[in-house]
């Protein structure tokens, strides 16, 4: 009696790059966030030192 074996299944191929792009969540990263309000306080900062006048 001669034996067959069944091919697997074919994976799906788009779901490997999915992972690696760490598919999910749309919202920021934390870091992202600190980085931006760091960004925000400095561009004010800026601003406010060119408002002062120099004595």
């Amino acid at each position: 009696m001669k034996t067959t074996l069944k091919a697997p299944k074919p994976r799906n191929p788009l779901v490997a790059p999915a992972h690696f792009r760490r598919a999910g969540s749309h919202r920021p990263r934390e870091a992202a966030l600190r980085q931006e309000s760091r960004r925000t306080l400095r561009r004010e900062l800026d601003q406010l030192s060119r408002l002062k006048p120099r004595v």
